[in-house]
């Protein structure tokens, strides 16, 4: 990472803040494929098994196509465990990650339930955010996918859904570049300024939901189960290679394509962020990679041989934005979450409560 973030701290010894968080918070919370790591994946899975019998599924995982989530469904089918896959077609599937997707439940003998957005408000919701002009645009899709996660759940009578996140590969991510995808009031506020339509079939979930409908009264958990085993990016696309002929699809998140462009275009030409440094940043300290690798990795152009005319046209054309306006998202003045409104006083008050009930 470097000064692009601003809010980046370094200490005398030249340590930034993030890795700093990493070495004395994150090693020790996140034991991976230590003793206590093991133990901490034994008696979850355990607690998933039990929660899950007599029921046609004991967790349910997300399905992108991706790495981490084809990895995360691979290993919780050797741990023995009965998932539930869910995929979130937001109307911007790759065709690599289609086939991704495939190729694991067929490979793994998985159930997978695909539930399909309403394009016309996806849409909607996209636009506004570009016309917003903040950076966190890839919240329309990950709200709603992490909404349907814990709705399905509830719907399904499942007790944990098993999250792909992990600290091996995503520990350093700039708050000032974006903002929480969870916070219903944020994306509530930026389309009703920005928007053209009602949102109806959109999936929602608020704070109440959140924190205490699906986790307290439905009784519903999430994990992460591959912080909690050794999780090497570069070993475990080459294991879902030989395994079950997963393919390689480019930059992490590049299953989408609309993220593909937001992240390899948008954010480092409106911005100046480029979202590999973050990525690489993570390998970094969690020794996958050494720093001379991700220097070289980032002198290397962000799409990387892929087409990026033939992304533009085809994000253009989905969005219906004309070219005209779309150099006009791009030279207007960028923004923050901090210009909008949003819960962002309550999520720190909730994060003090945590940092004192941890002392």
């Amino acid at each position: 990472m470097d000064t692009t973030d601003v809010d980046i701290e370094f200490d005398e010894k030249g340590y930034c803040n993030y890795c700093n968080r990493y070495y004395n918070e994150y090693v020790n919370k996140y034991p991976m494929d230590d003793k206590k790591g093991k133990i901490y994946l034994e008696n979850m899975v355990s607690l998933i098994k039990n929660s899950g019998k007599g029921k046609p599924y004991d967790c349910m995982i997300g399905l992108s196509g991706g790495a981490d989530s084809s990895y995360l469904a691979k290993k919780v089918v050797d741990l023995g465990l009965r998932p539930l896959a869910i995929h979130f077609d937001s109307g911007w599937n790759s065709e690599m990650s289609v086939n991704n997707i495939e190729a694991i439940v067929k490979s793994l003998n998985l159930d997978l339930k695909t539930i399909v957005c309403d394009w016309d408000e996806m849409r909607d919701l996209q636009v506004a955010f570009l016309k917003a002009s903040v950076p966190n645009c890839d919240i329309p899709q990950d709200h709603s996918f992490y909404a349907i996660l814990w709705k399905e759940a509830a719907k399904n009578n499942i007790k944990f859904i098993l999250s792909g996140h992990n600290m091996a590969t995503e520990s350093i991510l700039p708050t000032s570049w974006g903002y929480k995808s969870r916070d219903l009031r944020y994306l509530n506020g930026i389309h009703k300024k920005f928007g053209k339509i009602k949102l109806k079939k959109y999936p929602r979930l608020g704070f109440l939901g959140l924190y205490i409908y699906y986790p307290i009264i439905k009784n519903i958990k999430m994990e992460f189960p591959l912080d909690y085993m050794s999780y090497n990016k570069k070993n475990a696309i080459n294991e879902l290679e030989q395994t079950i002929g997963w393919k390689k699809y480019g930059g992490k998140h590049h299953e989408s394509i609309f993220t593909r462009f937001f992240q390899s275009y948008y954010l480092p030409n409106k911005f100046g962020y480029d979202k590999r440094k973050p990525h690489l940043s993570s390998l970094i300290v969690s020794n996958q990679i050494t720093r001379d690798d991700a220097l070289n990795e980032l002198s290397k152009d962000p799409y990387n041989g892929m087409n990026f005319i033939q992304d533009k046209n085809f994000v253009l054309k989905k969005l219906r934005i004309s070219e005209n306006e779309f150099i006009e998202i791009m030279t207007k003045p960028p923004r923050s979450y901090k210009d909008y409104q949003s819960n962002i006083w309550l999520y720190n008050f909730l994060g003090k409560i945590n940092n004192f009930i941890k002392q």
